[in-house]
């Protein structure tokens, strides 16, 4: 059975716990490894989800005979719109 992937919440708190678990200092170093590899296996459902929803946002653009169309947003143009 194929394991269901995680909400980006719950793997961003995965991911939270595991840091504040290494940055304590209490745990042995093989402890220390195994969460290590946890967190980096959360990084990666978190950076996949981000990913997929990144693919997802489109911005809605009219065209000029007036139908409309989609196009993948860009964010960077965005922010240096907001700069301005």
């Amino acid at each position: 059975m194929a394991k269901k992937p995680m909400s980006f919440e719950k793997s961003l708190d995965t991911l939270e716990r595991i840091v504040d678990e290494l940055e304590s200092g209490h745990l042995t170093l093989d402890e220390s490894l195994k969460r290590y590899e946890q967190g980096v296996a959360a990084h990666k459902e978190c950076m996949g989800i981000l990913d997929a929803a990144e693919k997802r946002i489109e911005e809605l653009i009219r065209r000029d005979d007036g139908s409309l169309d989609t196009q993948p947003l860009d964010i960077a143009d965005e922010e240096s719109e907001d700069a301005e």
